[in-house]
């Protein structure tokens, strides 16, 4: 049975690094079973000769000390991988799917557990939190499913004598570095498609939110994943630059998978174009949300609120910019602003009654703080919120700006916060316009009830993904990813999953295209 700890303070470190180490703190008990603090390496936990600390962003206090791997353990993690690969890609394709079966029900039989390990982490709202466990465990379910649908193809060439064949096979050791806002799921994506392909994996998780990483690798090493396959570096900031430049040059990675901010992105392609490693990436957005004047009011609000208000506004994929048509423009702004008020409640992620938890630290408290200023500083009118919340710090209010103009800085830069500008235009023409004069192309939203403004609107969009009178459009089976500089590559769908397979052409020549004469 797990044991529950309620943590004031710092845990002490172990000698037994084969131990769980006993660190929780937060405002609930974390399960001491799951909270792992040591890399997992080759199916080991090892510490590091360092340790950093995680501090929970409603309270600032701290959950633990984690090991603060560098470039050593990163390139012990990537032999491990690479030894592993030599067995796990010769796995008959049967046998992975039922290893990653069985590591989705055991995040399934603990997705209370991981939940909270997420909020005290993150600050997300709990029930966001369950939500995203679910999310991430599906994707371990439908990649446990595609493993088993690899499929080739026979090409029958010109000449009689020749048969071309093209196969898939697995890339090899794949490095993935993910984000602190979805710290289940970014992994899960990720490797769920690499183990189904038969890569292994090398995992740096974000500095803020180890833990969550290291939990899923409790939960693989009890599925029965075989050691080296899945493998745990967790670091601080301070080290994190080193080691993705170790992943992304070491010469036994064959592929980077990486979301996170634009900037990181290109310093990672780098590094990754020196031995020309397959890379995708999953970058920054500036998700447009338009309102046409044919929309349905109502629904583009409750549209609005899902898009936007999500982990506070700390997803990729979050509307940055309400684009809002003339003639419908003051209803919708007055409408969602009552909805904020109504709807919205700031508070620990652990309170029964909360949707907006804190951000996930002052960093990026003051960038929302900033774009606000900015923007009331040409014109902007503040229709709620618009400062820090009462709580702490790290918590901000949720914010509804009008007469927002494209110069100001949160029209083209994306806020990642609870901030929602609206600027209003004219023709249909003038709202594509905006919304794809961004350099980035992620998500991006409209609400119109015109079906052929719909089409119109749909295939004009610069975005990879497209909501049509809906605000949440995320999905296991769907492919996601951007166009421009949102990235590279898709995550998730049936498309997720060549991402870590080569195509090998072979031509198979001497065929005896004549008749046997033999008798059977």
């Amino acid at each position: 049975m797990a044991t529950w700890l309620r943590l004031p303070g710092r845990a002490p470190r172990p000698r037994r690094p084969a131990q769980p180490r006993r660190c929780a703190g937060g405002p609930a008990g974390l399960c001491a079973a799951l909270l792992r603090t040591d890399g997992f390496v080759g199916g080991r936990w090892l510490p590091a000769a360092a340790a950093f600390p995680v501090h929970d962003p409603a309270s600032g206090a701290e959950l633990g000390l984690v090991a603060d791997c560098g470039v050593r353990e990163a390139r012990a993690a990537v032999r491990a991988a690479h030894e592993a690969f030599r067995g796990w890609r010769g796995a008959a394709a049967k046998e992975r799917s039922s290893l990653l079966r069985k590591w989705y029900d055991l995040m399934m039989q603990n997705k209370d557990d991981l939940a909270k390990i997420i909020t005290a982490e993150s600050g997300k709202p709990l029930k966001e939190a369950q939500g995203e466990i679910v999310y991430s465990a599906l994707f371990l379910e439908w990649f446990s499913e595609e493993a088993r649908r690899i499929y080739g193809d026979v090409i029958y060439t010109p000449a009689k004598e020749k048969r071309a064949l093209v196969l898939k096979q697995p890339l090899g050791v794949a490095a993935v570095i993910t984000p602190w806002n979805f710290p289940s799921a970014m992994i899960t994506r990720k490797v769920g498609a690499a183990l189904a392909a038969g890569c292994t994996v090398v995992v740096k998780p974000a500095e803020h939110t180890p833990f969550s990483a290291l939990a899923l690798a409790e939960l693989a090493n009890q599925a029965g994943i075989p050691p080296g396959v899945y493998n745990v570096i967790p670091c601080s900031r301070k080290k994190a630059k080193e080691v993705g430049e170790a992943l992304c040059t070491d010469p036994l990675v064959s592929k980077i998978s990486f979301t996170g901010s634009t900037a990181t992105g290109k310093v990672l392609l780098h590094h990754a174009a020196g031995s020309v490693k397959r890379v995708s990436m999953e970058l920054g957005g500036h998700a447009p949300f338009i309102v046409f004047d044919s929309a349905n009011v109502d629904q583009a609000v409750a549209g609005a609120m899902a898009s936007k208000f999500r982990n506070s506004g700390q997803t990729c994929v979050c509307s940055n910019r309400f684009l809002v048509q003339r003639g419908i423009h003051d209803s919708f702004v007055k409408k969602f602003a009552e909805a904020m008020k109504t709807n919205l409640r700031v508070g620990n992620g652990f309170e029964e009654r909360t949707t907006q938890g804190p951000l996930i630290d002052e960093k990026a408290v003051e960038k929302v703080e900033k774009h606000v200023s900015d923007a009331v500083s040409k014109g902007a009118t503040i229709v709620t919120g618009g400062k820090r919340h009462q709580l702490g710090k790290n918590f901000f209010e949720p914010t509804l700006l009008s007469n927002v103009t494209r110069d100001m800085l949160c029209s083209h830069e994306e806020t990642f916060g609870p901030l929602a500008p609206v600027i209003k235009f004219d023709t249909e023409e003038e709202a594509v316009a905006i919304a794809n004069a961004a350099d980035v192309g992620l998500a991006g939203y409209f609400y119109s009830q015109d079906p052929a403004q719909i089409w119109r609107v749909a295939e004009q969009l610069e975005v990879g993904m497209v909501g049509v009178n809906e605000g949440l459009i995320s999905s296991v089976e769907c492919p996601f990813g951007g166009v421009k500089q949102s990235g590279l590559g898709r995550e998730g769908s049936k498309y997720g999953i060549d991402e870590y397979l080569e195509l090998k052409y072979v031509c198979f020549g001497g065929v005896n295209t004549a008749p046997s004469t033999e008798s059977c």
